[in-house]
């Protein structure tokens, strides 16, 4: 029974993946609203809807370690294994409104988050701003993408517009694919969770080990399968908008909502507030010098997203475990891996700032007169 929970939730998840982008990419070009904006907010909010859930069942159900984990292990893995997947398929091209404002916005909340849990709960008033802060940015994201300084909206396969009648009704009918796609993507997402949850229990891991890593993969498969199909597609745009946006909701919505209807908000644990959240922050930080150099992750970058998220579920396996290998492990990440990749990301973003300032000052320039 748990196999065919597996296979039955993994068939939902793409199927209902692929339902959701072509639903969603006919709203943007129906609505006049860029495939970003619509990664951003519309498909990011019902890719988490599976977070939503698991997160205010686990809360509700007396594990605060499970509620915490998947959200903190979701927007690791948003990051790290969804963009890692859909970069290698295509190199995900990012515009500069991702830059200055969605990116900040990722990693603005990731802060508050962590300070927020600081004192070992995210309160009732703490899940409260949250929710406001993502009304605030929804709001933002919307009316600027409507003054135009979003990218311009191409028709599906670079088809025509259609006439305004034709129009509507095609923008009913999207609604109603993105709400088939939502309720298929939700579904096979607690399918897979609850068979995943049965075999990693049976294993013996802990609640907050198995929310960082099976439940936090189980949920943000549908954000995994959207992206995959949307680069698939060569809507990398809304590929990139559905991780970063999926990363906002959860910490605005998913976490915001469930601290509110918690009795006495969400209670996080020291080893969470020490490891886990750090871990999450520094991931939301190194998304900005990545799709900085050149607006583009490119196929290495990708894999090197994909290569931390491998070393990070190491880690949580072997701390868990208590195995001999940890120490020398944690040796080599803290002492060398990461010390050349933070050397490898900063002289990228400076040679970067190097050429833009080159280019700059040649347009400020202007072309050379007659000698």
């Amino acid at each position: 029974m748990t196999a065919l929970l597996l296979v039955a939730g993994l068939v939902l998840l793409v199927v209902g993946g692929e339902v959701l982008v072509r639903g969603a990419g006919t709203i943007a070009t129906a609505a006049g609203i860029s495939p970003l904006v619509v990664g951003l907010t519309v498909v990011s909010f019902a890719t988490s809807a599976p977070e939503l859930a698991v997160t205010l069942q686990a809360s509700a159900a007396g594990s605060p370690g499970l509620a915490v984990g998947n959200v903190v292990g979701s927007n690791v893995v948003n990051i790290l294994l969804v963009l890692g997947v859909a970069g290698l398929i295509l190199p995900l091209a990012v515009r500069a409104a991702v830059v200055r404002r969605d990116v900040p916005v990722m990693i603005g909340l990731s802060l508050l988050f962590w300070l927020m849990s600081l004192d070992g709960a995210v309160s009732t008033v703490d899940g409260a701003v949250l929710v406001l802060l993502l009304a605030v940015y929804v709001v933002w994201t919307v009316v600027g993408s409507r003054r135009g300084d979003r990218a311009e909206v191409l028709t599906p396969d670079d088809q025509p517009a259609a006439p305004e009648a034709g129009r509507s009704r095609r923008l009913v009918v999207s609604a109603v694919m993105v709400a088939v796609g939502v309720a298929m993507l939700v579904l096979g997402a607690r399918w897979l969770v609850v068979a995943a949850t049965d075999i990693a229990s049976a294993l013996g891991l802990s609640d907050t080990v198995i929310g960082l890593t099976v439940v936090a993969i189980g949920t943000s498969l549908p954000e995994l399968a959207t992206s995959v199909l949307a680069a698939l597609r060569g809507k990398v745009e809304m590929a990139v908008g559905n991780a970063i946006g999926s990363n906002i909701f959860n910490i605005g919505a998913v976490m915001g909502l469930t601290s509110v209807v918690a009795d006495g908000g969400v209670p996080v644990d020291a080893a969470a507030v020490a490891f886990d959240l750090p871990v999450m922050v520094a991931v939301a930080f190194v998304v900005l010098p990545i799709v900085f150099t050149g607006f583009t992750v490119a196929r290495w970058e990708a894999g090197l997203f994909l290569a931390y998220y491998s070393a990070y579920v190491a880690y949580l396996l072997l701390d868990s475990a208590g195995h001999d290998a940890l120490p020398r492990f944690s040796a080599v990440m803290l002492g060398f891996v990461l010390p050349l990749t933070a050397l490898t990301l900063v002289a990228l973003a400076t040679y970067e700032l190097g050429v833009r300032r080159g280019a700059r000052t040649a347009s400020s320039r202007g072309p050379a007169g007659p000698s």
